[in-house]
């Protein structure tokens, strides 16, 4: 059994769909836009509950935490059993293990691209996504038992801070690690999404390269949601694709919630430049 999946990771709202989108425009040479809600075609999510249902044979109880870990490396077999040199998988999990099970097993990890993005940016789009305050938000990326509830769509995700989480997944790795910022992907994205193809052993070139960054961009990715919606939007979340912007939270956020996620996030905003 190949170690195939390479692992498309983020903190939510960090740039992880927007870089499932451009693969699928990619790595499917598209000559227009791929539909938003068909990128699942390139890959698939971690978390996703019909697949637990599935290896188990029967419609398990996502709310059972135990059970659907229990059922985890099923899914992961299950992924990898297709015996091909690359299976994408979307994941929000911190890189640790629960209750005993691996989240991100090394047996079948190829590799990971991982999508960080400043946290006093992030957290404005997170309070939007999950129809929070903000600084509720803030307080919840402090937390180390900071998660995603099971639902009847999804099984329990587990983030963790987010600095443990990016320290998860970018120091002390077994395997090959891709991070790149989400604001160099939003300065130039043809720069940084070429290193996510080289990253994966795939030909750049520069007509599609091209072609793909255009018609991921957020401008196209917003108008798609507005004509036809966004499957993974949540049901409380006005819209999925917003700003997608850099530096809002110099307007946006107010100078007690700043200084308490450099208290709670410093150093590891310090060791990928967002602080100096």
């Amino acid at each position: 059994m190949k170690k195939s999946i390479v692992w498309l990771a983020s903190y939510p709202k960090s740039g992880n769909t927007w870089t499932r989108i451009f693969l699928a425009n990619y790595l499917m040479n598209a000559k227009e836009p791929v539909p938003i809600n068909e990128v699942h075609r390139i890959g698939m999510g971690d978390s996703i509950a019909k697949t637990y249902h599935m290896v188990a044979g029967r419609k398990v109880d996502t709310s059972n935490v135990e059970l659907t870990l229990a059922l985890r490396d099923k899914v992961m077999r299950g992924i990898v059993g297709n015996n091909a040199d690359v299976n994408f998988v979307k994941t929000h999990n911190i890189r640790m293990v629960a209750r005993g099970v691996p989240l991100v097993p090394e047996k079948y990890t190829k590799s990971a691209i991982y999508i960080l993005r400043n946290p006093l940016d992030m957290v404005l789009s997170y309070a939007r996504h999950y129809s929070s305050t903000v600084d509720d938000a803030v307080m919840r990326i402090g937390r180390e038992d900071n998660g995603n509830a099971p639902d009847d769509k999804t099984v329990a995700q587990f983030l963790g801070t987010w600095s443990d989480h990016v320290n998860s997944w970018t120091k002390s790795v077994p395997f090959p690690v891709l991070a790149i910022r989400y604001e160099d992907l939003l300065e130039d994205p043809e720069k940084y999404f070429s290193k996510v193809l080289e990253h994966i052993g795939v030909p750049v070139d520069p007509e599609r390269l091209s072609r793909a960054v255009e018609f991921s961009s957020f401008k196209a990715l917003a108008a798609q949601e507005e004509e036809v919606g966004f499957v993974e939007k949540p049901q409380s979340a006005e819209k999925f694709f917003n700003k997608g912007q850099s530096g809002q939270w110099k307007n946006d956020l107010s100078e007690e919630l700043i200084q308490k996620v450099k208290r709670d996030h410093g150093n590891v905003m310090k060791r990928f430049g967002y602080l100096s």
